[in-house]
C-alpha cells in the first residue's frame, strides 16, 4: 500500500497540534488505494471463475486417479502379487527415463 505524505498544518497561536487518529488515516489510505483498483467486469469474473473450476475439477480427477493407482500398486506389492510387483517396477523405469530425457532437452 502506498504510502501519502500528509500536509502538516502549522499550530495556530502557540496550540499544539492534535495528532490524527491512527484508525481513520487507515481507512481513508484504504479506501483511496481501493479506488484505484482495476475491478474485473462481470464477464471477466465469469470467465475467471470457469478456469478457476475447470482447473480445480480436473487436478481432482488426476490426483484422484493417481491415488487410486498407488493404493492398487501398494497394495499388490505388499500381497506379494507378482503383476503387482512388476507394474510398479516398470512404471518406476519408465518414469526415471521420462525425467531423464526432459531433462536433457531442457539443458
Amino acid at each position: 500500500m502506498a504510502k501519502t505524505k500528509t500536509a502538516k498544518k502549522k499550530p495556530k497561536s502557540g496550540k499544539k497540534q492534535k495528532k490524527e487518529n491512527a484508525i481513520k488515516r487507515y481507512l481513508r489510505e484504504t479506501r483511496a488505494e481501493l479506488r484505484k483498483v482495476h475491478w474485473p467486469t462481470r464477464q471477466e469474473a465469469l470467465n475467471l471463475t470457469k478456469v478457476v473450476m475447470g482447473v480445480t475439477v480436473s487436478m481432482s480427477l488426476f490426483l484422484g486417479l493417481l491415488d487410486r493407482l498407488f493404493a492398487l500398486g501398494l497394495g499388490g506389492v505388499i500381497s506379494g502379487d507378482a503383476i503387482a510387483i512388476g507394474s510398479v517396477v516398470g512404471v518406476t523405469v519408465v518414469s526415471i527415463v521420462v525425467i531423464v530425457i526432459l531433462n536433457r532437452r531442457t539443458a
